[in-house]
């Protein structure tokens, strides 16, 4: 069973940082993608960032030059580095997770984590 554990959400004010983790575990032999989308009241949940296993890195436009993506292979974690937030980043943060793990045999998996609370005061 993967498990995606998050971590580092907060309440911040406009203009400041904050960090988020997420650790994948659970008999994984391959990770692939991972990601972080996020989900605001009233919207759809939305890609905010994701990286390869090579660390090949997509963002969202409304986040790019205030966001970073950055991954530890040898750690399965990903980080987002947030900086200058807006009251719109107000939102909880989920991180997605595919790959291969060995059940028995091998499968592929693509899993959630629990979500992270993200809250931007003006």
């Amino acid at each position: 069973q993967v498990q995606l554990v998050e971590s580092g959400g907060g309440f911040v004010q406009v203009g400041g940082s904050l960090r988020l983790s997420c650790a994948a575990s659970g008999g994984i032999v391959k990770l692939n993608a991972m990601g972080w989308y996020r989900l605001a009241p009233g919207k759809q949940r939305e890609l905010v960032s994701s990286i390869t296993s090579s660390s090949s890195t997509i963002y969202t436009d409304s986040v790019k030059g205030r966001f970073t993506i950055s991954r530890d292979n040898a750690k399965n974690t990903i980080y987002l580095q947030m900086n200058n937030l807006k009251p719109e980043d107000t939102a909880v943060y989920y991180c997605n997770a595919d790959g291969l793990i060995r059940d028995g045999g091998y499968r592929s998996f693509n899993s959630w984590g629990q979500g992270t609370q993200v809250t931007v005061s003006s």
